[in-house]
Formats: structure tokens, sequence, C-alpha cells
């Protein structure tokens, strides 16, 4: 698979919904029940983050048992972790920044990536690499709305998804932009409702975030 058309793969996940759930998982026994909670909720594209023991055993899970999701791996940062998620049954990988030897590994996985950058030449450095949709973090921090706003003119070609201290309540201010598809983001699962298997609570965060627009 060409990059181009691992593009066309990542564009299509970033339009899924307007949010993409950035999943810790402590407990891989909660993967299954959180995933059908956020699909039924409208939002079928997961990011579980490999921050955690649990991480891979909860996408196999997702995977192989949540009709509707497509369940995706976060925190990649080398070409092991592309090689596990990709046989853990991950459909895409999303990276928080990027390096010569994960965009190497990357060419040679059939996981499409949706690499993270925080300037604008590292915007271009992917760009000239044939990547056209890149997650913009630590979103917040590194400039919010008004920076991936002004990037819009001079990079007209790249699509965004904010990732990074965005909550419900100002995610519309990115999603506004025309330059952003969708943005990350962890409110949707939080920890406490995990541990307490608050599934009905958040299908409801889901619901809500599924309603979002610009």
């Amino acid at each position: 698979m060409n990059i181009e058309t691992k593009q066309q793969h990542v564009e299509a996940t970033m339009r899924l919904a307007p949010v993409i759930p950035v999943v810790i998982i402590e407990d891989a026994k909660h993967a299954v029940p959180m995933a059908r909670a956020l699909v039924a909720g409208g939002i079928p594209a997961i990011e579980v983050t490999l921050r955690t023991p649990a991480a891979l055993d909860a996408i196999r899970a997702i995977a192989a048992e949540v009709e509707g999701a497509v369940v995706g791996v976060g925190t990649v940062l080398n070409a092991n972790d592309l090689a596990a998620a990709e046989r853990a049954g991950a459909r895409f990988a999303v990276s928080p920044g990027m390096s010569p030897r994960l965009l190497a590994a990357a060419d040679d996985s059939a996981l499409p990536l949706l690499p993270g950058i925080a300037t604008a030449g590292e915007a271009m450095t992917l760009l000239e690499r044939g990547y056209r949709h890149l997650k913009f973090f630590p979103a917040v921090p590194a400039g919010g709305a008004k920076l991936l706003g002004a990037w819009a003119s001079p990079l007209p070609q790249i699509r965004f998804c904010p990732t990074g201290g965005i909550s419900v309540a100002t995610a519309k201010d990115f999603l506004s932009l025309s330059n952003v598809l969708c943005v990350g983001g962890s409110w949707l699962t939080p920890s406490d409702k995990l541990k307490a298997g608050d599934w009905a609570g958040i299908e409801q965060l889901a619901r809500e975030a599924a309603a979002l627009h610009g």
C-alpha cells in the first residue's frame, strides 16, 4: 500500500466523526464494553494509546469483538510499536511526533500513520513525504486554534486532527477551522467512568461529541 492510499485511509478515518477519543486503558476487560459504548454514541474511530501494558490486548479485543469500531493505536514511537499494533488488529496508527526512523518504518508498514507535528517546518517536512493529514500536538500548548488557523493559507494542502488540551467546551474552536477534520480528546473515556464500568455515561459523552460541529 503506497503513501497516497494510506493517506486516503487516514482521511476516511478522520471524517468518521468530529472526535477521535484518545483512550488510556489500564484493564483490558474494559476495552470491549467501552468501545461498544463509543460506537453506540456515534464515535466509531478509537485511538488506544500504548501507554499501558493492557493496550495491545485491548486493541486485539476491540478489533475482534466490536462491530462498527475502527480501532487504532496511539503513542506509536518506533517500528516495533507499528508491527505490534498491526498484529493486534489496529487499522490506523497515531504518533505524538515524527522521526526519520519512524517514518521509514511507516513506509514499510501496511498500517496508515497519522504523524504528529507542532511546527510549520515539521508539517512541510511531512508534506514533502506525501503526508497531507497530520496530528497537531500538543494542540493547546503549541498555539491552539489561532496557530492552526494561521496555517490554513500557507499550507492549504494539509488537514489536521488537533489533540492535546482540548475539551468538549473548546472543540468547536478547532472544528470551525477549514483545515481541521476532527479533534482528538481524552474526555470521552475518563478514568473514573472506566473504573466504574459506567458505559452509559461514556455513551452519553460520545453522543455529545458526535453532535459537535464547527
